[in-house]
């Protein structure tokens, strides 16, 4: 073996000084070019304003440029969708993030609830009838499983549904929707006689109303509703034929936190990095304040914590394209990923000032945003449970 002078060697990229770029094929590297050079034109020059002003104004038109660039489903196999690997997925979800939470939240809801739940659960009808136009982004899909006085335990539902005839006949509220004030179809869990059944709701038919949820401080640039389904009719052929019980909707589940897990480092990087840059421009006592000790250690800090997530996020993914990614697993980089990241931006924040709480920087907005992603698709509390079942064979849900 020769010896190679480690000094010899180029110096590490500041953006990345563990070399973390080394561990993706060219494809993959590729797949993460494409998603930011469509972020950067399309919502990057955009993202504060949309945060700020509560919407996407163009949400259709961006919803079918995603659709286009092959994102919207993209590690789903067939019927219009990319085929992607899980962790191709998992850096567009980075890269999405690094742009908006809430725009992740879009990609998440549509491919990997709503069009997961069709293409997992649904007849072959149902899969031709729906999938190929939300791939396309023709067509936008929500999730419905929480309601108004049910989150963490879904098994406690409240929203029924009974059969009248050949018909289903649904009645409930489900409550913080992604997508729901403009969803074209809303994939809904309700109990029946037979147990928790899920049913594919065309948002045009008679009963159903979502109304957008308002005065929201986070993910602001995402449309969150409530479902409303008031003798909601619907055919038999409308029921994922599939899906029996609790575990349709917690397999969705498992497939969104995946995404979480690479998506908030996405919101890491971006306030990591603005840090970092603003470290080295802001002068204070005549030299830049990353040359203070303090500084670098925050920032030392911040690139540690990022490093280790995104290599769990890494380790995950390949789990989970060798078909070896427990749900416990899920659940540990869920928790890690979340976590570390709403701390970095909470140091990011103390390293710009004042300037942190400006949406001139994305900081704050990132910040905002994951106090949201801590909360949804799994709270710190039911994740940490479900880590402590695994380290000790005792559920203490209860």
């Amino acid at each position: 073996m020769s010896h190679i002078d480690p000094m010899s060697l180029p110096a590490p990229d500041p953006a990345d000084p563990a070399g973390l770029d080394d561990l993706l094929s060219e494809d993959e590297k590729e797949v993460r070019s494409a998603v930011r050079q469509m972020l950067d034109a399309s919502a990057e020059p955009y993202i504060a304003e949309w945060f700020e002003n509560g919407g996407i104004p163009n949400i259709r038109e961006l919803t079918k440029e995603l659709g286009s660039l092959g994102v919207l489903g993209m590690h789903l196999e067939g019927y219009g969708c990319a085929g992607m690997s899980a962790v191709e997925y998992g850096l567009a979800c980075l890269e999405i993030e690094a742009t908006d939470s809430g725009l992740r939240s879009l990609v998440s809801v549509q491919g990997s609830l709503a069009m997961f739940a069709i293409w997992r659960w649904g007849s072959e009808e149902q899969k031709q009838e729906w999938l190929p136009q939300m791939a396309a982004g023709d067509a936008i899909g929500c999730f419905g499983l929480t309601e108004p006085d049910v989150g963490s335990d879904p098994g406690s539902m409240q929203t029924r549904a009974r059969r009248d005839g050949d018909d289903w006949v649904l009645d409930g509220r489900k409550m913080w929707i992604s997508n729901a004030p403009y969803a074209d179809v809303a994939v809904v869990w309700a109990k029946t006689d037979e147990g928790v059944r899920g049913f594919i709701v065309p948002t045009g038919t008679p009963g159903f109303s979502a109304p957008e949820i308002k005065h929201k401080l986070s993910l602001r640039a995402s449309a969150t509703g409530e479902l409303v389904l008031d003798g909601v009719r619907l055919p038999a052929s409308a029921m994922l034929p599939e899906a029996r019980g609790l575990k349709g909707p917690l397999a969705c589940l498992n497939e969104a936190r995946y995404g979480i897990v690479w998506g908030s480092l996405g919101a890491a990087r971006s306030s990591m990095e603005t840090a970092r840059r603003y470290a080295r421009e802001r002068v204070q006592f005549g030299k830049p304040i990353g040359a203070f000790q303090l500084t670098q250690q925050k920032l030392a800090d911040m690139s540690l914590e990022y490093t280790k997530g995104y290599l769990l996020a890494l380790h995950l993914g390949r789990r989970k394209d060798s078909g070896l990614l427990r749900p416990e697993q899920v659940s540990i980089g869920k928790l890690n990923n979340v976590r570390e990241a709403i701390e970095i931006c909470r140091t990011a924040r103390t390293i710009l000032g004042a300037n942190g709480i400006s949406l001139e920087y994305p900081v704050i907005r990132h910040q905002n945003n994951l106090e949201s992603v801590l909360t949804y698709e799994g709270t710190v509390e039911m994740h940490t449970l479900v880590l402590g079942q695994l380290l000790t064979g005792e559920p203490a849900f209860r």
